[in-house]
C-alpha cells in the first residue's frame, strides 16, 4: 500500500479551497518597538480587532521606539501595558526580554533584525526568552520581510482539513515549505493566504 505524500494532500487542498494564487507576502512593519510588540502579545488573540489597533496606536505614541534603542527608552521609563493596553505581566515581559536580547546583540532596525535572523544560533538565542516559540521566530522573521511559515493554530487546522495531522512543528514547516514550491509561491504568502482564510471562517 502506497503511503499518502502529505505534501501532494496539502498542495491539492490548497487549490481546492483557496485556489492557485497570487498570494501575497504577509504585511511587517518597519518600527520596531511594533514588531517586537506584535510577536508578543499576539499569540492566540484576534489579530485585526485585538492586536493591530494595539499596534498602530503604539507607533503612533511612540514614533521613536522606532529603533531597538529608542523603544528600549521607552520600556525603562514609561509602562508598555498601559500603551498597549494590554493586561498581561507575561507578554509583556517577553517584550522586554526580547527588546533586551536584541539590544544586547547590537540589532536595531528592522534591516539589523532582517540579517540578525540568517544565523541559527540567533534563533535559539531568540527562542531562549521566556514566551518566544519557534512559531514566533518565524513570526518575527515575517514581521521585518522574510518569507517563512509560521505554524499556528489555524494552519494546524487547514492542514487537519487536507487530512495531514499528527506532525510537530518542524515537520509540518517542512510540509507548507515544500507545498509552496510545488505550487510556484513564497513560504511567507502561502502561510498568509492559508492564514487569512482559516482566520475569517472562525
Amino acid at each position: 500500500m502506497t503511503a499518502i505524500d502529505p505534501v501532494q494532500q496539502l498542495a491539492a487542498h490548497v487549490l481546492a479551497v483557496i485556489g492557485d494564487g497570487p498570494f501575497c507576502p504577509p504585511g511587517g512593519w518597519t518600527h520596531m518597538g511594533a514588531v517586537i510588540c506584535d510577536a508578543s502579545f499576539q499569540a492566540r488573540r484576534r489579530y485585526e480587532s485585538t492586536i493591530r489597533p494595539r499596534i498602530l496606536h503604539l507607533q503612533s505614541a511612540w514614533p521613536d521606539a522606532a529603533t531597538v534603542r529608542g523603544f528600549q527608552m521607552r520600556l525603562a521609563t514609561e509602562d508598555l501595558a498601559a500603551v498597549m493596553n494590554f493586561r498581561s505581566p507575561s507578554r509583556v515581559a517577553t517584550a522586554h526580554g526580547v527588546t533586551d536580547l536584541l539590544a544586547a546583540s547590537g540589532v536595531d532596525t528592522c534591516d539589523d533584525l532582517h540579517a540578525w535572523l540568517d544565523d541559527q544560533d540567533n534563533r535559539a538565542a531568540l527562542r531562549a526568552v521566556k514566551g518566544v516559540g519557534p512559531k514566533s521566530v518565524d513570526y518575527i522573521a515575517n514581521l521585518v520581510g522574510r518569507s517563512h511559515v509560521a505554524v499556528d493554530v489555524h494552519l494546524h487546522a487547514f492542514a487537519a482539513d487536507a487530512g495531514v495531522s499528527g506532525l510537530g512543528y518542524e515537520q509540518l514547516r517542512a510540509v507548507y515549505e515544500k507545498t509552496a514550491a510545488i505550487l510556484g509561491h513564497e513560504p511567507g504568502g502561502l502561510e498568509h493566504a492559508v492564514w487569512r482564510f482559516k482566520s475569517q471562517s472562525v
